[in-house]
């Protein structure tokens, strides 16, 4: 059985060749001046992550009768760069300091930019750079896809699902955005966030590429459908939790940062839905502040925690997951695949992947 560690090795090994290639691109523009850019992104993709949405494409690939061949781990590996793209780009917006418990791409930008004595705004520049390479690692992501050698055919079924599954986490991160701006707090609006932010790209999307590299039929694609979509709202809200009560040492992100960034959570949510109109105005006060300290991020923390929002929060990722695991068992899959799609049911959701 290949293991998901061998797997995550096999898609890093991937990825740091495609970068040796862009390397050799750059090398014949103006290798200098781009030698930062292409370190960047060495760093954020290579320097950690999981790997789950290859893991889920890779299996769900499996799963619906596909051999194991590298070609099809670079195909699938070519989710990472949408990742990169989309941690990148999120964290331009929301002004955050590190990712994976390094500086941000804007802060390592502006860094540069105030050790090389350059003219014009550090932060201003650091922005930019930083909006310029997600966006190429999204056009990566397309050339990793179409150089893979995996089968043409394969290829042009995955493509729509590949497509489908960028614009829906573009424009679930809108609606993320936009619910910070007007302040709705509603659980509705809070689970659409989680759906088409993260949900569907992190599980749904990358099982159903796997299923078209492999030619899957209707009955897979349908468990697979089932499942992916309860199981990505599941490991948002998991996402969510770690995001208010995570240590930073296992997040790679400062306690409490979605509380300064004003993420407007099915946790957060959940929590004014159980105070009155007073104990929400003075908790939607300090929710986005970017300045809140230790005591005020304990201080929410407890407010959502004592209203129930936490239990409540838990209780839905344990339902999901359940709904998710009965969903896959709608379809008779490879049985190692199976497997290990249970498997990393409970992984994603528990965060020990």
């Amino acid at each position: 059985m290949l293991d998901r560690a061998g797997l995550r090795a096999r898609v890093r090994t991937t990825l740091a060749a495609f970068f040796d290639r862009q390397e050799e691109r750059f090398a014949g523009i103006e290798p200098e001046a781009l030698a930062p850019v292409l370190a960047a992104a060495r760093s954020l993709v290579l320097g950690g992550g999981k790997r789950l949405r290859p893991a889920f494409a890779y299996w769900g690939y499996r799963g619906a009768g596909g051999v194991d061949r590298p070609e099809v781990v670079a195909a699938v590996s070519a989710l990472e760069l949408v990742q990169a793209s989309a941690l990148i780009h999120d964290d331009v917006m929301d002004g955050s300091d590190t990712r994976r418990g390094e500086p941000a791409a804007h802060r390592r930008f502006a860094t540069l930019h105030a050790e090389g004595g350059w003219l014009g705004s550090r932060e201003g520049f650091g922005q930019a750079a930083a909006i310029l390479l997600g966006d190429l690692c999204l056009v990566w992501s397309d050339e990793l896809l179409h150089t893979s050698g995996a089968d043409p055919d394969a290829v042009a079924r995955a493509r729509p699902v590949f497509d489908e599954m960028r614009t829906e986490v573009t424009v679930g991160q809108y609606l993320d955005v936009q619910a910070q701006a007007t302040g709705d707090s509603s659980v509705r609006r809070a689970s659409l966030v989680a759906r088409f932010k993260s949900g569907k790209y992190t599980v749904e999307r990358p099982l159903l590429m796997g299923a078209a590299l492999a030619g899957a039929g209707p009955e897979v694609v349908t468990a697979y459908s089932g499942y992916g979509l309860l199981l990505g709202e599941a490991f948002q809200l998991r996402d969510d939790v770690l995001g208010v009560f995570g240590d930073p040492a296992v997040t790679g992100k400062p306690a409490g940062d979605d509380l300064r960034e004003g993420k407007r959570t099915f946790l957060v949510a959940a929590a004014l839905e159980a105070v009155d109109a007073g104990t929400a105005a003075a908790f939607e006060k300090r929710l986005g502040d970017p300045a809140l300290d230790a005591a005020g991020v304990a201080e929410l923390r407890d407010t959502i925690t004592t209203t129930g929002a936490l239990a409540r929060t838990e209780a839905r990722i344990a339902e999901l997951t359940a709904a998710a695991l009965s969903a896959l068992g709608g379809a008779e899959l490879e049985p190692e695949a199976g497997e290990v799609l249970r498997a990393l049911a409970a992984a994603a959701t528990r965060r020990t992947v």
